[in-house]
């Protein structure tokens, strides 16, 4: 099963997989909840707890990848496992996943913070 969190900090979006991305429809709502994030600049896949990812969760990784370009988003993947990460580099097409690594995540999140303190929404 696959549970998803979103935590928007200005223009990022974090959104935090946990579980496995085994069937259809686990892939869907993965990808489903990441195009959903209006407003966002940057949607980070948090995949640091998820234990399992089938070819149908590669495809919806390709998937993001492709709607994210089209739409002007950076996607950002935060921590996927060591095989995840070898069968992405062999996934269709050769798709360049951008892996942030945990310092340029801190960064992303410091700054997406200090610019969401200069400018409140509602303000």
């Amino acid at each position: 099963m696959l549970r998803i969190q979103t935590d928007k900090i200005g223009d990022m979006a974090v959104v935090e997989c946990e579980g496995r991305i085994e069937k259809e429809q686990a892939a869907k709502k993965m990808f489903d909840v990441a195009t959903s994030q209006e407003g966002a600049r940057i949607v980070v896949l948090d995949l640091s707890e998820v234990y399992d990812m089938a070819p149908v969760g590669i495809d919806a990784l390709v998937d993001l990848q492709t709607w994210a370009f089209h739409h002007d988003i950076q996607l950002k993947l935060f921590n996927p496992s060591r095989s995840l990460r070898a069968r992405l580099q062999r996934s269709k097409g050769n798709m360049d996943f951008d892996i942030a690594p945990l310092p340029e995540m801190m960064v992303l999140l410091s700054q997406a913070d200090s610019r969401y303190a200069l400018h409140p929404q509602g303000n």
